[in-house]
């Protein structure tokens, strides 16, 4: 399903900046879907489109609270047990081989990392606890640090390269309604 965004309002957003623009797209996407990714509505996307949803969930996460926050609400399997990690170094391939650069390679390599990390304390991290508990979770499994200050490191690198790929091959996330 190609939800219809009016050519207007991407222009207006890219013109805010990529966080904008990025989130306009993923935006009308989950809107067009009833604003859940779930089992149902998963089969109506396009592998294109479950991408961005997919980053757009670890970009919210991570900035907010981590891996340890992504894995304990339950995304660990969404990001880590599907090809999110391939589809990051094939996105890269298509806009990186003109600049030379590695960052969505390099971001794929992280979250082969992340799952590494997750087949190990996946079991632990999403146990029930309480806020206390969860915040002990931090302190309990520091090898989550490195991820977390690698991504925000380069979180806006990865979104930029991210915006340029979804800005190339807008046609993949939402059909475009001329203004007239």
């Amino acid at each position: 399903m190609l939800p219809t965004l009016p050519e207007s309002r991407i222009i207006a957003a890219a013109g805010e900046g990529m966080d904008a623009f990025l989130h306009l797209i993923s935006d009308t996407i989950l809107e067009a879907i009833g604003g859940e990714l779930n089992a149902q509505t998963m089969p109506e996307l396009n592998g294109e489109q479950i991408t961005l949803l997919a980053y757009r969930m670890l970009h919210d996460e991570v900035t907010d609270g981590g891996f340890i926050q992504l894995i304990h609400n339950g995304l660990g399997p969404f990001i880590f047990l599907n090809p999110f990690a391939k589809a990051m170094r094939l996105w890269g391939e298509k806009v990186e081989a003109d600049s030379g650069t590695s960052i969505l390679h390099d971001f794929s390599k992280l979250i082969y990392k992340g799952r590494q990390l997750y087949e190990q304390y996946g079991n632990e991290l999403t146990r029930p606890c309480s806020e206390d508990e969860f915040m002990a979770l931090f302190e309990q499994y520091p090898d989550f640090d490195d991820l977390d200050d690698t991504f925000i490191e380069n979180e806006e690198d990865i979104t930029a390269l991210i915006a340029h790929y979804v800005d190339e091959n807008l046609d993949q996330f939402v059909q475009i309604q001329t203004d007239n």
